[in-house]
């Protein structure tokens, strides 16, 4: 998978959020179990690294930055 970072525009129902990429994308993704079971809160505005799907369309947020 390949890693990325951006910034949370939105937060979604079902523990999803639409990030905005540093390249100008836009993809949506959900939290990594490691850092949901630590009870890590996202919000908007929030820098965060994703890792991305094969599609490049969705995402699993695996660090707050």
């Amino acid at each position: 998978m390949a890693a990325a970072v951006g910034i949370v525009t939105e937060t979604l129902p079902s523990a999803m959020y639409r990030v905005k990429l540093d390249g100008g994308a836009v993809v949506l993704a959900h939290i990594a179990d490691r850092m949901d079971r630590n009870f890590v809160r996202i919000l908007i505005g929030d820098r965060v690294r994703i890792e991305l799907s094969a599609d490049v369309t969705r995402g699993r947020i695996v660090e707050k930055m």
